[in-house]
């Protein structure tokens, strides 16, 4: 099964153009959950989660929502995460994990992080730690883009996050890669005149694909779909709804393909863009 979301979903420049005018932000995952079966919770990268804040929003989102969650920049930028750090992101996620809401961890590493002997043991050590949780990581530098990376990721039981970004040389090419029972897309949209020099960081993701663009990604999503138990796909691209809007549309270009995508449980037609 394939579930099409976005990552995040509260943004007020989506007002008026995903949500009604005067709609409270305290109902946007509500009416969000009418559109899409998935979404990516990224303000757990900031700020550890709890288990009150988790299960508030799986109570708005309904129980056929699946969320991924970012793992804690200490996890990730820092890497400076005690122990007792992994054991409180576990324990906040326990309650998803028993509703069987939990998609997976998305680590997100930055381009800084290169593939080095000690940071492939950083790789081992955040699997230890988090072995209970289905995990994917995102690399940003080319380097990781081996196939000896990917054998390590399936050693470790983790799985490969794939990316739709600007095709620089030193940025991970578009490749479609599982090495987990998880599929794992994620659409940062083709701003190359932003990526690396912006003044606000909405600017970098500011980009709305064409759907000859997209239908690039349909024969490699049905390749993850054929080597996964399921595939999630995330559009990053967030300013003034174009992930929501992309979404919709990817959605539909899969299905025409014939592929086996999942629909938001309530309906919701479509998104009013």
């Amino acid at each position: 099964m394939i579930y099409l979301g976005t990552s995040g979903y509260s943004y007020e420049d989506w007002v008026g153009r995903f949500y009604p005018t005067g709609l409270p932000s305290r109902d946007f995952l509500t009416f969000y959950a009418r559109h899409f079966p998935t979404v990516e919770i990224n303000y757990t990268y900031y700020s550890p989660p709890t288990v009150r804040a988790l299960q508030a929003m799986a109570r708005k989102a309904g129980p056929q929502m699946l969320f991924a969650l970012k793992a804690t920049s200490a996890m990730t930028h820092e890497r400076e995460a005690t122990p007792e750090v992994f054991t409180q992101f576990r324990e906040a996620l326990a309650p998803l994990q028993a509703t069987r809401q939990l998609a997976c961890v998305l680590a997100q590493f930055p381009h800084s992080f290169h593939n080095t002997e000690p940071n492939r043991a950083y790789l081992a050590h955040l699997g230890e730690q988090l072995s209970d949780l289905p995990v994917v990581v995102e690399f940003r530098s080319v380097e990781w883009a081996e196939p000896e990376v990917y054998e390590l990721l399936r050693r470790l039981s983790l799985g490969f996050c794939c990316v739709d970004q600007p095709r620089f040389r030193t940025l991970v090419p578009p490749v479609a890669i599982a090495t987990s029972e998880w599929g794992y897309l994620r659409f940062h949209g083709r701003n190359y005149e932003h990526w690396w020099q912006h003044e606000q960081a909405w600017q970098r993701y500011d980009y709305l694909y064409s759907a000859e663009e997209l239908a690039e990604w349909v024969p490699k999503v049905r390749e993850l779909a054929a080597e996964t138990r399921h595939v999630l796909v995330y559009f990053n691209n967030h300013y003034q709804a174009q992930a929501a809007q992309n979404a919709q549309l990817f959605t539909d270009l899969l299905a025409q393909a014939g592929l086996e995508v999942a629909r938001a449980a309530a309906p919701g037609g479509q998104l009013p863009l």
